[in-house]
């Protein structure tokens, strides 16, 4: 089969040997697959948990059709249509672990659509109801709010009765599309002021959950902008793994500040992610009410291009490659 694999070079697509699935696992043909920075990350030579360095093949989402199941899969059977996030997917055929399939909804919706999802659903599902603990009511603060997780954040916010809901960027041009996504308020996340912008809006008590994409920079700003006792969530280091941590303001602040990431999950704790996500959520997908707009799609072959595009950071929404 044809995969995007990483040379040194960058990424060539190339032949590589079609995968077995064991027994927990599907076998899908590939029909789309979402990008993420992660992915860019990894093509660009760079590592991403266990992934990374010549040979990998680059993808974590996507879409497509069941062709082969493992003995021990559940509930699902060839020929179901289906979205899924895994390793090693931008390829003409991928395997999942039966845990992080999801049957594509009898909604005519089509694959490129469906490859947006499965990530997006699952990181801001748990990230803001299981780790945050949201309620209804409450404030929240999305870092990174253009990304195609922060916009699915946004909507989940949105959704589940958030009193205010705000987004970051940092560019100024998107922010009236975040506002039409869902967010309240958009601020800049290099502005020096940026805090004191959300600080006003919440009549000086801070946000109640904070979820964090970005780091870096970030950090103790986002302590500045929390709620006493409030919850920071932190789910991305685009802007950086490694920075000054003011350990007063935490504790003055009292926030309780929680890191989270999929890569050191074992699979049931993550078969457990997906379970209560789509439990949640599955009839807002359904109706449409939780969507990720596509900025492009891009042929197969034109896989350089799209990297090109993510890492210009213009785009709004998701980059797709179609298979």
């Amino acid at each position: 089969m044809k995969a995007v694999t990483v040379v040194e070079s960058g990424v060539q697509i190339i032949d590589v040997d079609t995968p077995s699935p064991k027994d927990s696992e599907v076998l899908v043909k590939v029909h789309a697959c979402g990008l993420n920075r992660a992915d860019m990350v990894v093509a660009d030579g760079g590592a991403h948990g266990a992934a990374g360095g010549p040979g990998t093949i680059v993808g974590m989402e996507f879409s497509g059709e069941i062709i082969k199941c493992g003995e021990h899969v559940k509930n699902l059977s060839m020929g179901d249509r289906v979205m899924c996030s895994g390793a090693s997917v931008w390829a003409e055929y991928a395997i999942a672990d039966y845990g992080r399939v999801i049957k594509i909804p009898d909604n005519n919706m089509d694959f490129a659509t469906a490859s947006t999802l499965p990530i997006a659903l699952a990181t801001m599902h748990n990230a803001i109801v299981t780790i945050g603990n949201f309620s209804k009511g409450q404030t929240i603060l999305i870092q990174g709010a253009s990304s195609g997780v922060g916009l699915m954040g946004l909507q989940i916010a949105k959704h589940l009765g958030a009193k205010l809901v705000i987004g970051t960027s940092t560019k100024p041009e998107k922010f009236d599309k975040l506002k039409s996504i869902g967010a309240d308020l958009v601020v800049n996340s290099k502005d020096k002021d940026w805090v004191d912008h959300v600080l006003q809006a919440t009549n000086n008590e801070g946000i109640d959950l904070i979820i964090d994409q970005l780091s870096g920079y970030t950090i103790n700003e986002n302590m500045r902008a929390s709620k006493v006792k409030g919850t920071i969530v932190n789910v991305g280091r685009l802007a950086g793994g490694n920075t000054e941590f003011n350990c007063d303001l935490h504790a003055l602040r009292r926030i309780n500040y929680r890191g989270v990431t999929f890569r050191t999950r074992s699979i049931n704790e993550i078969r457990e992610v997906y379970s209560k996500m789509w439990s949640d959520l599955s009839d807002l997908v359904v109706k449409g009410k939780l969507s990720l707009p596509i900025e492009k799609i891009f042929e197969f072959d034109d896989v350089s291009d799209a990297l090109s595009c993510m890492r210009n950071n213009q785009h709004f929404g998701k980059l797709i490659l179609k298979v």
